[in-house]
């Protein structure tokens, strides 16, 4: 995949002393007294602030947060908590400017953090005539927020678009690095862990991942309904029986390809779902009626980590079972034990993925730890995302 790289327009010289605009992901969690609670976002998001101001650009930063209504800014729309933290962060003050898409005023080695872009008329839209007079403010557009380059917006596509130069900034470029690396060009064999509660949710994700893999490990719900296919009782356990073909085709066509999804041989089961619910490991074909399958057994679990040992490449997303509850989650601390202990280069995505990797502190083992969520399934499902289709065109001239 082929992009300018702020890197390259830095050491083109080209950015000194121009305007530089960075579209950055400071979408952070906050408290109802609007303080931030994690900030590895904005933390994320300095490596590429500081090229812009070392190169000696007069440089604007933006973001959305929160879900406001365009047109209507309220006091908790506001970039506040970030600019000060941002501020902390970089030892120097953030003004935070309102109203500027008309124009903003800011020098060479001076910062600005822009007001919640989300509040802006036609934002969501990617409305051309927004997407032209954002674009107007700059000399240099660098993209910087994997989380939303899924989504086709006024700062995430219209300015790349219509910018004199538009550039993917570090953080970008490193989610292209790893796509590429783990899905464009793996090294084999590659093997893939789908977990979460529905087939549905993910069917997409694993027909892609079906034609590209070389083992497919599913769990969490997903594997029930799998379980099904192959012909298994899974008791009460949540599935989607109506799915149950898609999940046959998701197996034949990797065994076509000499591949396989291997489905448990051995389970963890409760009558409850419930932290306290009494655990017992079973045989995958003696599940009974009132059974609920919480977790994959440890055999399943001491197989599965063989393989990812013996990968060549690793992709995560979703565990195995329910991890937030300590009677079932030895299935996914097997697994990211077992990736963390991999030679295989490894990417790891999506929401709960995270949670079990910062719970296991394997954050250091895994190869890339991929900062977006809906972009990065996106990006699974084998789909071009706006924000590299467009960076792309504009690379190519």
């Amino acid at each position: 995949m082929k992009v300018l790289r702020f890197a390259d327009v830095i050491a083109s010289g080209f950015a000194t002393g121009k305007r530089v605009f960075i579209r950055a992901d400071l979408n952070v969690p906050q408290d109802d007294a609007g303080n931030i609670t994690e900030d590895t976002r904005i933390r994320a998001s300095v490596p590429c602030i500081r090229m812009a101001l070392d190169a000696g650009a007069a440089v604007m930063v933006t973001s959305h947060l929160g879900r406001p209504t365009e047109g209507a800014f309220k006091p908790e729309d506001s970039l506040a908590p970030v600019a000060k933290r941002l501020g902390e962060l970089l030892g120097r003050e953030v003004p935070l400017v309102a109203n500027w898409v008309d124009g903003v005023d800011v020098k060479p080695g001076q910062i600005v953090l822009l007001e919640n872009c989300r509040v802006n008329v036609g934002e969501k839209k990617n409305a051309p005539e927004l997407a032209k007079k954002l674009a107007a403010l700059c000399d240099v557009f660098v993209h910087d927020a994997f989380g939303t380059a899924h989504r086709a917006e006024g700062t995430t596509y219209g300015m790349a678009q219509f910018a004199p130069i538009a550039c993917a900034g570090p953080l970008l470029a490193a989610e292209i690095d790893a796509i590429n690396q783990a899905l464009a060009n793996p090294k084999r064999p590659l093997v893939a862990i789908v977990g979460g509660s529905k087939v549905s949710s993910k069917l997409t994700i694993l027909q892609a991942l079906a034609k590209n893999v070389d083992q497919l490990i599913v769990g969490g719900g997903i594997a029930n309904t799998f379980m099904l296919a192959a012909g298994l009782r899974i008791g009460k356990s949540l599935a989607e029986p109506s799915l149950v073909d898609d999940a046959k085709a998701v197996i034949e066509a990797m065994k076509a390809r000499g591949a396989e999804v291997p489905i448990p041989t051995d389970v963890v089961t409760a009558k409850t779902f419930a932290a306290d619910a009494v655990a017992t490991v079973k045989a995958a074909s003696e599940v009974a009626e009132d059974d609920l399958i919480l977790d994959i057994g440890p055999v399943t679990a001491a197989k599965l980590a063989a393989q990812l040992k013996a990968a060549g490449s690793i992709v995560w997303n979703g565990p195995v079972g329910v991890f937030e509850f300590a009677a079932f989650e030895n299935g996914t601390k097997v697994i990211a034990q077992a990736i963390a202990e991999s030679d295989a280069f490894s990417i790891a995505g999506g929401g709960d993925t995270l949670a079990a990797i910062a719970k296991y502190g394997i954050e250091k083992d895994v190869g890339y730890i991929s900062t977006g969520g809906g972009a990065f399934l996106e990006v699974l499902e084998g789909k071009t995302l706006p924000a590299f289709e467009i960076l792309q065109k504009r690379a190519a001239g």
